[in-house]
């Protein structure tokens, strides 16, 4: 990326060279500011990241008449100083929200800040597909499944798209069982249905999205389907677990075969990275190490 600097090879472990980088979640360090949260994401040995403003006190989408006061290149320097790359950027908001008018708003400001991600050094702006539930954007909602919610999707998509070709970025897809989106065929249909818009999207693949207790037992299939279905177009992988009773968790601490995970990661047509997700700030050394260990066990490497 242009006026980012060589950086060391942050994530390297005993052994072989690793080509995947492995990165983290800005938020898993909050601090005052930009430049604070890349000195802790670097000195806990990334060198990339997934950036939400909110790590440092911003909203997630600035609204329309902030969007043009952020130091965006402010930003990206605190992070280039530090040797950390900015992957992507989050403008999370509810893309198919029941109030059509809060919907249109919300788009317009996700619009406005995509055409700055650029100047962040960002190659995606990862999204929330959505869910008909008016309070909160993960809880799955019926109304997710009719029709109407998807071309309110693909409406707000086609704008969005708009704003990430203007900006030179993609938009970060991610199925989640509680949105639009909710898995990897309704993934599938999304790029099919872009054609050669399908370009300006990148799959964030989370494997622990696409299982539950119930369903773990059969990762193998699912997973293995997933990846066949999306792989061409994923960007990155989320590292987090299935609990054995409900919810998430830290990579390393539940029912997520990640030796499964890591052979069909190996097998992409391209080397992508691993992003760390709900991750404790006391839990990271032990969660990069857990992904390292794997990732040497299974990734292609560096001749």
């Amino acid at each position: 990326m242009s006026g980012t600097p060589k950086r060391a090879p942050v994530n390297a472990a005993p052994g072989p060279p690793v080509e995947t980088e492995v990165g983290i979640f800005a938020r898993t360090f909050r601090r005052s500011s930009a430049d604070a949260v890349a000195h802790a994401v670097a000195d806990a040995g990334f060198g990339l990241v997934q950036l939400n403003l909110n790590a440092f006190g911003l909203a997630t989408i600035p609204a329309t008449h902030d969007v043009e006061r952020i130091d965006y290149g402010g930003i990206r320097a605190s992070f280039a100083r530090r040797q950390v790359r900015i992957l992507g950027v989050s403008a999370t908001y509810n893309c198919v929200h029941p109030d059509r008018d809060r919907r249109s708003r919300e788009t317009a400001e996700a619009d406005a800040f995509i055409r700055h991600a650029g100047q962040l050094g960002a190659d995606v702006v990862t999204l929330c597909s959505g869910t008909r539930d008016p309070d909160d954007i993960w809880r799955r909602h019926p109304g997710n499944d009719d029709e109407s919610a998807w071309y309110d999707l693909r409406a707000t998509l086609d704008r969005l798209l708009a704003a990430a070709a203007a900006a030179g970025v993609r938009l970060g897809i991610e199925p989640e069982p509680g949105n639009v989106i909710s898995d990897a065929v309704h993934a599938r249909r999304l790029l099919d249905e872009l054609g050669p818009d399908a370009d300006l999207i990148s799959i964030v693949l989370d494997p622990a999205n696409l299982l539950t207790p119930v369903t773990a037992a059969g990762q193998d299939r699912i997973l293995s389907e997933a990846f066949d279905l999306l792989g061409s177009s994923v960007g990155c992988l989320h590292a987090k677990d299935v609990l054995p009773a409900s919810g998430h968790a830290a990579a390393g601490s539940g029912l997520l075969d990640y030796d499964l995970v890591l052979s069909l990661h190996a097998a992409l047509p391209r080397v992508v990275p691993l992003i760390i997700q709900d991750a404790t700030e006391d839990d990271v050394p032990r969660v990069r190490g857990f992904l390292l260990d794997r990732l040497h066990r299974h990734s292609r490497r560096v001749p």
